[in-house]
This record gives structure tokens, C-alpha cells and sequence, in this order.
């Protein structure tokens, strides 16, 4: 290709011991030196070291959230209990022939309730149990509870503001999106 430019050289054969050289030192195994392994290995270990530790701070820090979230619940559930303002009612209830009880620790104080219901029988599906205020304007909704499991359940309820007064409680069964009124049975209707 390059003959009309005159530039054209006769091929030459290279010597036997530079053909041997090449082929000798292609085909060598070659040694990397160790230290370039336990770098690489380091590397590696720091790597996963660091994203244990990562996983394992998020982890950790959401496990915190809710151990915080629950102490605070708690500490306001004792805080409604131990209240010198507050008023404990306990009443007996039975629903589907199970019998159980509904506590209630009304701290007027800080006009909120605590709301234990202990031995309720599961509602049936499309049902919840529905907590009223008896108030001097009618029934108020204070809460709906949905019971899938026959443990207890316990609810902080803020009483109605704007100088509502409440002078009892109630709880009826009702669709499980609630009701604006008591339609369904009674479980308990009180007067405080």
C-alpha cells in the first residue's frame, strides 16, 4: 500500500532471541506484589465495614424514635392516672356473652380522658365499637375503636372544647366508619 510512495522497506525477520524474549515474558505468570492484595482487601473490609455501620445507625436510630414515642405515651398515660384532678369510673360490660369492663380516668384538669377497655369481644366485620360524650348540647363522638383481637385497648381522648360540658359517657356498636349519632346497640350509657 505505501510501494507508490517509495517508501516501501523489505520485511525483515526479527531475530530468534527477541521472538523468545516476547513469548517468554507474554506467557510469565506474574506476580502482583502482596501488598497490593492487602490494600485491595482492606479497601474492601473498610467498605463493608462502613456500610454495617451505616445500616446499623439507621437501624438504631429508628429503634430510638419508637422507644422515645412509647416512653412519652406512656409518661402521658401516667400523667392522666396520677393527676389529683382525676376521676376513675369502672364499668362492667358484657358484649356477645363475653364480660368485660370499661375504665375510665377522666383528669379535668387538663380536660382529657384515659379510656381502658379491658374483655371485649372482637366486633364483627364491618363493626367498631364507638365512644360518646354525653354532653349538654347530645352525644358527641369521642372515638372509634375497632377490636380484631379480644386484647386490650387503650385510648387518650381530649373532651370537647368550648365550654361543652360533659356529664357522661357511652359506647355503642356501629359501622366501622362510624356514626354521627348512636344507632347501633348499647354497650353502656352512663352519667358522670
Amino acid at each position: 500500500m505505501t510501494d507508490w510512495l517509495g517508501m516501501a522497506s523489505a520485511p525483515r525477520e526479527p531475530p530468534p532471541e527477541l521472538k523468545q524474549r516476547v513469548l517468554a515474558r507474554a506467557l510469565a505468570p506474574r506476580r502482583e506484589p502482596v501488598w497490593r492484595l492487602a490494600a485491595a482487601a482492606g479497601l474492601v473490609l473498610a467498605v463493608a465495614g462502613g456500610a454495617w455501620a451505616v445500616v446499623t445507625v439507621q437501624r438504631l436510630s429508628i429503634e430510638r424514635g419508637q422507644l422515645a414515642a412509647r416512653v412519652s405515651a406512656l409518661e402521658d398515660t401516667l400523667s392522666l392516672i396520677r393527676s389529683p384532678a382525676t376521676r376513675v369510673v369502672q364499668i362492667p360490660v358484657s358484649t356477645n356473652g363475653r364480660v368485660g369492663a370499661v375504665t375510665i380516668f377522666a383528669d379535668t384538669a387538663s380536660h382529657r380522658w384515659l379510656v381502658t377497655c379491658h374483655g371485649l369481644s372482637p366486633n364483627q366485620p364491618g363493626q367498631a365499637y364507638q365512644i360518646w360524650f354525653i354532653t349538654e348540647r347530645g352525644m358527641k363522638s369521642a372515638a372509634v375503636m375497632s377490636m380484631d383481637s379480644p386484647h386490650p385497648m387503650v385510648l387518650a381522648l381530649d373532651m370537647p372544647g368550648g365550654g361543652v360540658r360533659v356529664m357522661g359517657a357511652a359506647m355503642s356498636i356501629e359501622p366501622m366508619s362510624g356514626s354521627r349519632e348512636p344507632k347501633g346497640p348499647m354497650v353502656f350509657h352512663l352519667s358522670l
